[in-house]
């Protein structure tokens, strides 16, 4: 009797671990519009928290989808969540209010935003998103593990995704699964759905063109997926589905009246059937038992072997080595085995070359110095961590090669090359107007708050500067050079370094003279860039005006004497909007303070640049350097790296290596 209960009690155990996991939602990815923010604690906020908690109480009512609005316009949030179809009622109101919380950590400003788990999607907008098919902003994952008969296999995928996709289509749930026979020993799972207030029409085009898109990612793969806002597909080789809930009622079994019991179990002989029983149960218990826990280890390491592909402007959140890696051979290839003719820069990291795959897909290959003392494996864990940190305002990682003494990263193509081969030329300085020159403000802002607060990682880029923002096809800025950037865990703010590494100009007193680096040094940078930007002058050949001997102090000076637009790029005219240049002014004059403290973070920045019901306060006199910090520099002039970006870059010195005092 002991070992029955033993093991019954066990097995309940298990079966309630189990059941407890499954209601954890599982994260996959999220989208933040950027391009529209909120102002904290104004009026869309609270539109919004009201908006999600609407959302959150009606997934207990046994709804799996759900939209409405709250506020009226122009602060009204558009929202809904989408339940798995299979899943229970608990486990989407589990996955919903978890949703409606990490989403606000994820997007804290955001006017726009999607969020998917694996049980549930939850959306947001300031415009209707009611009944509107949206395809873009999704993203493709897929299992690195391949089929043993690629091509089989790829043809019954797309049969049975078809299949799912046409029943889909026919009912309101707008929702399917479907099965299908691979081998003998194999079984395919597939599960499409859609929004259900999307149209027949709507539906098939979203699910058959998420269909369209799993060659390119997943083709030989035992799993893949795309997500999208309006719809979802997803196959594997193991029910990742409750496969009970989705399955059609079977018929009831048909009425058997039971034999009269006519034996009679002679007294005594009662405990031996127990043993009987237990003897028969407990193995039959324990093997099933240990299937569960086979089944769950091995379906478990499947999905570890998941990885993901961006989809339309998207990006990306779950990355593996294998998936970043490159071969030597074919970076030689694109870049015609590091042809000149294909050189774009040079700096303390390394040489830059353009690239060409067959595809035509445009890239940038920075071939790392092999003087670098940093070993395979911590380069290629530095690079995972880096490629998860993607943004419309970060230079996008593809991948990366180690090949013997070889390092190499692999960047998209930015075409327009960086912001100083434009802003500190004479004749290319008119193609920024103002319009432009307040976007790259802003994207660069934006791209510094990602890295500091919105990203997984607290990051502290430690070299900001106009050769390091460069420009896409439209002119929005994109950062790039993370070589130097320092990766923190989220609740970490600040460090020291004996390796100062950065430009003269740009770092931040505490960081160049006593290697004390924060979230306030790119702060610091940042003021000095803005007020590059504004000038049109560059901080580290800025020649002396009005007595002043760096961009900064003049800044300053023309400020307290009450003509801060006389800082401005006279190539400008009168083109300009007053209030936004002056607005700019006064927040590079409060990035550059002498105390960190008083310098305003990433995201009250950010807020002052977007709306002018943000009161900025009124700067103090800027961080000047003592003229005696400019002498060592100076002594390692022949160890130092001549930084140039895209090669148009002016020359200027960049700091390698100096200890701090």
């Amino acid at each position: 009797m002991f070992a029955f209960r033993f093991f019954i009690t066990l097995f309940v155990l298990s079966l309630l671990s189990l059941i407890t996991e499954a209601q954890n939602p599982t994260y996959l990815y999220h989208v933040c519009s950027n391009t529209t923010t909120f102002a904290r604690n104004g009026t869309y906020q609270s539109n919004l928290n009201g908006l999600l908690s609407a959302l959150s109480s009606s997934a207990n009512a046994s709804n799996w989808f759900y939209n409405t609005t709250s506020g009226e316009n122009p602060n009204r949030v558009y929202g809904l969540f989408l339940c798995r179809g299979d899943v229970s009622t608990t486990t989407c109101q589990d996955c919903v209010t978890f949703a409606t919380e990490d989403v606000t950590q994820r997007c804290p400003v955001e006017k726009v935003a999607v969020i998917w788990y694996d049980q549930c999607l939850l959306r947001y907008s300031n415009a209707s998103i009611f009944s509107t098919l949206t395809e873009s902003g999704g993203l493709r994952m897929w299992n690195t593990q391949n089929a043993t008969d690629p091509t089989r296999f790829n043809e019954v995928v797309a049969t049975v995704m078809n299949d799912a996709t046409t029943q889909a289509v026919l009912v309101a749930k707008r929702f399917a699964t479907k099965e299908a026979n691979i081998s003998l020993f194999q079984t395919l799972y597939s599960l499409v759905q859609c929004t259900p207030d999307l149209s027949t029409s709507d539906c098939n085009r979203c699910l058959r063109g998420a269909i369209a898109a799993l060659p390119s990612c997943c083709t030989g793969k035992v799993g893949g997926r795309v997500l999208n806002p309006s719809c979802n597909i997803r196959y594997e080789v193991y029910p990742f589905y409750n496969e009970s809930a989705v399955a059609a009622p079977a018929p009831p079994p048909p009425v058997l009246t039971p034999p009269p019991v006519s034996e009679i179990i002679p007294k005594g002989k009662g405990r031996k059937s127990w043993v009987i029983i237990v003897a028969i149960v407990v193995p039959v218990g324990v093997s099933i038992l240990l299937f569960i826990v086979g089944y769950c280890l091995l379906t478990r390491r499947g999905r570890k072997k998941y990885d993901i592909v961006q989809g339309d402007n998207a990006v990306t959140d779950i990355t593996t080595v294998e998936s970043l890696q490159y071969d030597l051979n074919s970076i030689e290839a694109a870049t015609n085995n590091f042809a000149d003719s294909n050189r774009l820069g040079e700096g303390g990291f390394g040489v830059v070359y353009k690239g060409r795959f067959p595809n035509g897909q445009e890239i940038a290959v920075k071939r790392l110095s092999r003087s670098s003392g940093q070993g395979a494996k911590e380069f290629k864990n530095e690079v995972v961590l880096v490629a998860k940190l993607q943004h419309r305002n970060l230079v996008r990682l593809l991948g990366f090669c180690v090949e013997g003494e070889e390092k190499i990263l692999v960047y998209e193509f930015v075409p327009n090359k960086s912001l100083d081969y434009f802003l500190f030329n004479d004749d290319r300085q008119g193609l920024l107007d103002w319009s432009r020159r307040y976007k790259i403000i802003g994207g660069v802002a934006r791209g510094i708050l990602y890295l500091h607060e919105d990203s997984r990682l607290r990051i502290i880029h430690r070299d900001l500067k106009a050769s390091n923002v460069l420009l896409d096809s439209d002119m929005n800025p994109k950062i790039s050079d993370f070589g130097m950037a320092r990766i923190f865990g989220v609740d970490q703010t600040q460090g020291s370094t004996n390796r100062i590494v950065g430009t003269y100009g740009y770092m931040s007193p505490e960081y160049a003279m006593h290697g004390q680096f924060s979230v306030k040094s790119d702060v610091y940078s940042f003021g000095v860039l803005v007020l590059e930007i504004l000038s049109g002058k560059k901080n580290s050949n800025f020649y002396q005006t009005e007595g002043t001997g760096d961009l900064m102090s003049y800044a300053w000076k023309l400020w307290k004497d009450g003509r801060p637009l006389e800082l401005l790029d006279p190539i400008l005219g009168d083109s300009y909007a007053r209030n936004e240049v002056i607005r700019c002014i006064q927040i590079g004059l409060l990035c550059v303070q002498e105390d960190p403290a008083e310098r305003p973070t990433m995201a009250t920045i950010v807020l002052m640049l977007n709306s002018y019901s943000v009161t900025v306060p009124l700067p103090n006199e800027p961080a000047f350097f003592p003229h005696s910090r400019i002498e060592p520099i100076k002594l390692l002039e022949s160890d130092q790296s001549t930084s140039q970006s895209m090669q148009y870059s002016i020359n200027e010195v960049s700091i390698t290596e100096i200890g701090p005092r």
